[in-house]
């Protein structure tokens, strides 16, 4: 049984999906949103990327900076991170669980100011079945007995609730854009025109996958017509510069 209940809203599904999408590298970001103590659920209102790579601490400490006082503004609390499987499924690894165990640790506090932490994990490509959607699993560690404290802890899959957004926001439009510009040109950088599976690319294949987490006002497909522009323009304007 799992220790407390999770929701977490489409339109932060949607972001966190289309930031793992974009690059054959793993990508990070946080996840902002509110604990409530007395009815013990976590609602996961907003992602941030993390506009950097893995390893580089110093510019690191610059985004997770900026990330902090996006979610001050925006009345948020840090409850989780996120970060994608390019190349395997979505189950923790051994060094996915020692960070998640970091974070609950920060994160414990004392007594009433108890707060959770939860990881979520996206593998988007899946190496057996071409299947179109992500695989998105959210996970917490049970922390080992207090007398083995050395061992790893448990990882638990925690079951959440896909709330539908009534509107896409301004901010995951703007998130959009940035971390797509960010990743533009890297040697990494998925070419969304070539092929995916038969005669899908992986352009039709991001946009299936996006399709399952649209908010209410998106359902006729604008955000998809958005996706497809951000992503085949500057591909098409990476080539001209290139000749």
């Amino acid at each position: 049984m799992q220790p407390f209940t999770m929701s977490i809203t489409t339109n932060c599904l949607l972001l966190m999906d289309f930031h793992c999408h974009l690059t054959t590298s793993e990508v990070v970001g946080y996840l902002g949103g509110k604990w409530d103590p007395a009815s013990q659920h976590l609602s996961i209102l907003q992602a941030f990327p993390c506009r950097c790579r893995l390893g580089d601490k110093e510019n690191a400490i610059v985004v997770e900076e900026e990330i902090r006082q996006g979610m001050m503004l925006r009345g948020l609390s840090l409850v989780g991170w996120y970060h994608s499987h390019p190349h395997c499924q979505a189950d923790p690894s051994l060094r996915d669980v020692d960070c998640q165990m970091e974070y609950q640790v920060a994160m414990k506090g004392l007594g009433a100011t108890y707060q959770p932490c939860v990881g979520f994990i996206v593998a988007p490509f899946h190496l057996t079945e071409p299947i179109v959607e992500s695989t998105i699993q959210a996970f917490w560690v049970m922390p080992p007995p207090e007398h083995k404290p050395h061992e790893y802890g448990m990882p638990m899959s925690m079951n959440f609730t896909a709330i539908q957004d009534s509107y896409l926001t301004q901010d995951v439009v703007n998130e959009m854009k940035w971390v797509s510009d960010y990743y533009s040109g890297a040697p990494d950088f998925l070419f969304f025109k070539e092929p995916w599976h038969q005669d899908k690319t992986f352009l039709e294949k991001v946009k299936g996958s996006l399709a399952k987490k649209l908010p209410k006002d998106q359902v006729s497909g604008q955000l998809l017509d958005f996706v497809q522009s951000l992503l085949t323009t500057q591909q098409g304007q990476e080539k001209h510069t290139s000749r």
